[in-house]
């Protein structure tokens, strides 16, 4: 009895360690991390992995799905998963949904990317440098370096929205599909903790304006997919809205899918009752951005 309360002791004050888990990745590429990256987030807390979600990620890296070159439809996406800016859902958010579009034709790099911190610019880096780096192996991985899109879910899709209207000119992704994604700031009209987590303590009003990808639509921000549920009670659908109102102001190709219902986060989930639909209104709108 004492050796497995001495047992128990130790198991209690053992750090969390990062599970391995097996993403069945083609290739995984290793981007950068604090110190190499060109901003650190400064994040002192531990990464640790539980079943595919990483919490507080410290480091940014890309896990490549390669569609077969002899279905290959010449695009390629970088996929944001979301996890409110202090964890990345890499599964249902990111592998299930590469292996899927890869079988279909487009070659997928799921991104883990680094959490803020408040360090705003940090997970705009990543993605940034993950479009680049799809970009340059594009003759190598059967697409066009010119048909390179972002996608995002929740937090995620803050990500790819705000990699679509900040990222410099002439990076800007191809396209943009957006999962019930965050977009506006506003209090009270958001999920507060994405925007917590991007700008840190003591931001303002004027700070979740500045970072509501909404306000930055410009006549070169990519055209978009939205689609979401109508009863998602953690992100409420005015951010998908309002973003698709912004691009179609600015004249900006936009579609908007509004489901009756299924929540929030289903992702890949077989018991969507609208997967079916979801997944064909995809491939049609990807077959249209086609150049």
């Amino acid at each position: 009895m004492k050796r497995f309360f001495i047992v128990l002791c130790l198991l209690a004050v053992m750090p969390a360690v990062a599970q391995e888990y097996d993403y069945k990745e083609d290739l995984l590429i290793k981007i950068w991390d604090n110190t190499s990256a060109p901003h650190s987030s400064e994040l002192d807390k531990e990464e640790t992995c539980h079943k595919g979600i990483i919490n507080w990620s410290k480091s940014a890296e890309l896990y490549i799905y390669k569609a077969d070159p002899k279905t290959a439809t010449g695009q390629a996406i970088v996929i944001c998963p979301g996890g409110g800016y202090e964890a990345v859902c890499m599964t249902y958010e990111g592998a299930d949904a590469a292996r899927w579009l890869a079988e279909n034709g487009i070659t997928c790099g799921v991104l883990k990317y680094r959490m803020p911190n408040g360090h705003r610019e940090v997970p705009l880096e990543d993605a940034v440098e993950a479009l680049r780096i799809m970009r340059s192996h594009a003759d190598e991985w059967s697409f066009s370096a010119d048909e390179v899109g972002i996608m995002g879910y929740s937090a995620g899709g803050h990500l790819a929205a705000y990699t679509s209207t900040f990222a410099p000119i002439g990076e800007e992704p191809a396209f943009s599909i957006l999962m019930y994604a965050v977009i506006t700031g506003e209090w009270g009209l958001t999920h507060e903790g994405t925007f917590n987590n991007l700008l840190g303590a003591g931001h303002t009003a004027a700070d979740r304006a500045e970072y509501s990808p909404e306000n930055r639509v410009t006549k070169r921000t990519p055209p978009a997919l939205l689609m979401l549920s109508d009863d998602d009670k953690i992100v409420p659908p005015i951010s998908s809205t309002r973003y698709y109102n912004a691009l179609k102001k600015a004249g900006i190709e936009a579609s908007l899918h509004i489901y009756p219902d299924g929540w929030h986060g289903w992702g890949m989930s077989s018991r969507f009752p609208y997967r079916e639909e979801w997944q064909k209104a995809m491939l049609d709108w990807l077959r249209l951005q086609k150049k």
